[in-house]
């Protein structure tokens, strides 16, 4: 009888059991994808959470570095080049030379007042002007810095700052690199201010050698000038020139001289490290598009003086022209306002807020902080 049936049925049992034997192996596929995937959005959930926390320690890092450098470091770096300019191009003995020559007639003969009162023009055109491109050169250059090591930052952050350091030792030492990196924003005032004068100079004198005392300065024969003694200085030399005064070139021997028994570098200091940063720093403002930014923002700060000595005169006044003998003090004081930055002051530089908040600035540090390359 069971034979009987299973010649009749057997067909039947075996399909039977091919469709319980699939519906089993689909489940069991089904439900091991839905594990998977449940095991998926997990992992995801994890990493998003992971990557959330990364992002909020790394602006952290970044707002502290930003602080410090914009709080500090900027306005310490102005003060100390505001000094040294003034040191340097000091205004105030052939002014009071020229003052007792006029108090005193007898003191000073016509040719002598004469050279004074060149010396004098050239002296403030150059101390302007100088003080206008250092302004915007450092305060580009610091941003430059804050940027790299905002990416350093997150890369570590992202990376658990994996180092055979423990890691109060790795915070330790990345303070040391992050101080000394910092402080090369004083390598100007420091090391190429001299040679930098004796160039603003010479640039200075090429373009106003020919200029009266009694020459009449409009506003637009002003912004001309300034931009003619830049073009001037700009074009010395070879086109990135300028890169010596404001950086150093040797990154190595400028970190064992700061790291010297006298420096407050701590014996974690890792040199390689700094240099790697200052290579990264070099490489962006070697960059054609950050000369494009130092032309756009130099651009911007003479247009910016211009409003300002408008402001001072009446722009009425400046539109007519002034006397270049009647002008020459406006500059020198517009000199002093060019690098005056305090931090904590609710009216900081109008002339560095002025390049900070360009479009192009704005975008050019977007897209550095996003694709600085870090090795």
């Amino acid at each position: 009888m069971f034979t009987e049936f299973w010649r009749r049925h057997k067909k039947k049992v075996y399909v039977t059991f091919g469709v319980i034997s699939s519906g089993f192996l689909l489940y069991k596929l089904y439900d091991g994808h839905r594990r998977r995937i449940s095991e998926l959005e997990k992992e995801l959930e994890a990493d998003k959470k992971t990557d959330e926390l990364i992002r909020a320690q790394m602006k952290e890092h970044f707002e502290s570095i930003q602080m410090v450098a914009y709080s500090t470091t900027l306005p310490h770096v102005m003060r100390h080049l505001s000094d040294q300019i003034a040191e340097q191009l000091d205004l105030m003995q052939l002014t009071e030379k020229l003052m007792k020559g006029k108090d005193q007639p007898n003191t000073l003969t016509a040719t002598e007042k004469l050279e004074l009162w060149d010396r004098l023009k050239i002296l403030s055109f150059t101390r302007m002007v100088l003080s206008l491109w250092s302004m915007t050169t450092l305060n580009l250059y610091i941003r430059v810095q804050v940027n790299i090591l905002g990416r350093h930052l997150y890369i570590d952050t992202a990376r658990g700052l994996e180092s055979t350091y423990p890691r109060e030792e790795a915070d330790l030492i990345y303070k040391d690199e992050q101080k000394l990196f910092l402080s090369t924003a004083d390598y100007l005032a420091n090391y190429g201010l001299t040679t930098l004068v004796s160039k603003f100079e010479a640039a200075t004198s090429e373009v106003i050698k020919g200029k009266q005392l009694k020459d009449v300065f409009s506003s637009t024969v002003l912004q001309d000038t300034i931009m003619q003694i830049l073009d001037n200085f700009m074009s010395m030399g070879s086109p990135q020139h300028w890169l010596g005064y404001l950086i150093p070139e040797d990154p190595k021997m400028y970190s064992l001289a700061a790291a010297s028994p006298h420096s407050e570098i701590t014996d974690t200091f890792c040199p390689s490290n700094f240099e790697q940063l200052m290579r990264e720093t070099r490489a962006v403002i070697s960059s054609a598009e950050f000369g494009n930014i130092v032309e756009t923002s130099l651009k911007a700060g003479v247009d910016e003086m211009v409003k300002n000595i408008s402001a001072q005169c009446g722009e009425a006044n400046l539109m007519a022209g002034l006397p270049l003998a009647k002008l020459l003090p406006r500059l020198a004081h517009l000199s002093q306002l060019l690098l005056d930055e305090e931090p904590n002051n609710n009216n900081n530089n109008r002339y560095i807020q002025v390049i900070q908040n360009l479009p192009d600035v704005e975008l050019f540090f977007t897209l550095l902080y996003s694709t600085t390359p870090v090795s």
